[in-house]
């Protein structure tokens, strides 16, 4: 089936600035458990929205949303209120924690920074990182340390309140949340000294575009400005390898549910599946022009990827592209298997319980579209099972045909 558009919201708020460094929707995420969905719409604001939409905006083609400024209420449902996030600067990369939310009624900002509850991490403009409580929308802290914009931020998928975050400065940053910081006041809100930082990783020549930890929480990958992506140990903090095979800057990265594969997207129009445990390329997915689709007028490089991600079951892979697509991939095949029409997007995210992808745009805007629905074979659960807690070498050492290692490394399918 075709990936169909089931809404599309559009920030209310009057552009203010020179749309090019403004209004970009860099960024979208869902929490964990699928409550929440955080919307870096543009004009240094982030929504926090309820999930699902109402029934009312998912039966429209179209919603606006009006910004009332401050840290506005503009909608209630049961206990969870939308919330608009003032962040002061562009608002570049976000990430939800894997922590559970919060109890009813449990606000108390002294409480919230020892880390009970759900957390939006916001990365910006200037450098810094700010770290919200979602039931209520506060401000906890902002963690320093970067030079410049924070691109991208990734949450240790286990529940432990580790933070990595990318950066224009050419690092990388690990962050430990539960440690004490000092909090340093800043009028109404607090910053925190980098007391919280663990770790900087260096050896990226070029801006970091992009990090992702892998479900196990043992490696992190890398994609900067470079043809090359980096892996690295989450528990010794040390390079492991460098992953080469593209043509151009690499820009985007994500793991499979199980950690047994990861994807790197590229600008020389190639998604490249990888076994991160031997550093082996499993396959590359070229991204074909479709020429009735383009422009002939634009200017825009069309073989330019965006984003690339893995759907919750391991089964398809999601990218946007600059030539106006929406591709999704089944991993056994080399051509996609579905197409939407999208103008200038620049991420995508698959919700965590599958069945729909949410992508953001250069104009601000949101899109949220259905996804195909799988009922994933005995096969692969196995092998998504087993994965979860062998590398390939152990698999390899196995007592066991070969053409059943090759199905567990993902090899054959």
């Amino acid at each position: 089936e075709e990936p169909v558009l089931l809404a599309e919201l559009k920030p209310g708020r009057p552009q203010r600035y020179d749309w090019k460094s403004s209004c970009e929707t860099w960024s979208v995420a869902f929490s964990p458990d699928g409550a929440w969905f955080a919307w870096s719409q543009g004009h240094c604001v982030v929504k926090l929205i309820p999930w699902p939409l109402g029934e009312a905006e998912l039966g429209c083609r179209t919603s606006e949303r009006k910004s009332r400024g401050g840290k506005a209420e503009t909608r209630s449902r049961g206990a969870a209120k939308e919330k608009t996030l003032e962040c002061g600067q562009i608002v570049w990369g976000l990430a939800f924690s894997a922590w559970p939310a919060a109890e009813d009624g449990d606000t108390d900002p002294a409480c919230a920074v020892g880390l009970p509850c759900l957390v939006l991490a916001t990365g910006l403009n200037d450098g810094q990182i700010k770290v919200w409580e979602v039931q209520t929308g506060h401000l906890l802290f902002s963690l320093l340390g970067h030079q410049d914009v924070v691109r991208d931020l990734s949450f240790a998928p286990n529940g432990s309140p580790i933070l990595v975050s990318a950066s224009r400065d050419k690092t990388l940053r690990v962050w430990d949340l539960s440690r004490d910081g000092v909090l340093l006041p800043s009028g109404d809100t607090f910053l925190l000294s980098p007391g919280r930082q663990v770790q900087v990783l260096s050896g990226h020549v070029q801006w970091v575009y992009c990090c992702s930890i892998s479900p196990d929480c043992s490696m992190l990958c890398s994609a900067a400005g470079e043809k090359s992506a980096l892996l690295w140990s989450m528990r010794s903090y040390t390079l492991i390898r460098r992953l080469e095979g593209h043509q151009s800057s690499v820009v985007s990265c994500d793991f499979s549910p199980d950690s047994a594969l990861l994807v790197t997207a590229s600008y020389d129009a190639c998604v490249i599946m990888w076994d991160p445990y031997t550093g082996e390329k499993l396959r590359t997915l070229r991204h074909v022009p479709l020429h009735s689709t383009l422009d002939s007028s634009s200017e825009i490089h069309t073989s330019s990827l965006r984003s690339v991600c893995f759907s919750p079951e391991g089964l398809y892979l999601a990218t946007v592209a600059d030539d106006r697509l929406l591709r999704i991939w089944a991993l056994e095949l080399r051509s996609p298997v579905a197409f939407a029409p999208m103008t200038n997007g620049l991420c995508c995210m698959y919700f965590p319980h599958g069945g729909f992808i949410a992508t953001g745009t250069r104009d601000g805007h949101v899109q949220f579209w259905t996804a195909p629905r799988v009922l994933s074979s005995l096969k692969h659960l196995c092998r998504k099972a087993l994965r979860t807690f062998l590398t390939t070498y152990q698999v390899l050492a196995l007592p066991i045909p070969r053409k059943l290692k090759e199905f567990l490394t993902y090899r054959t399918f």
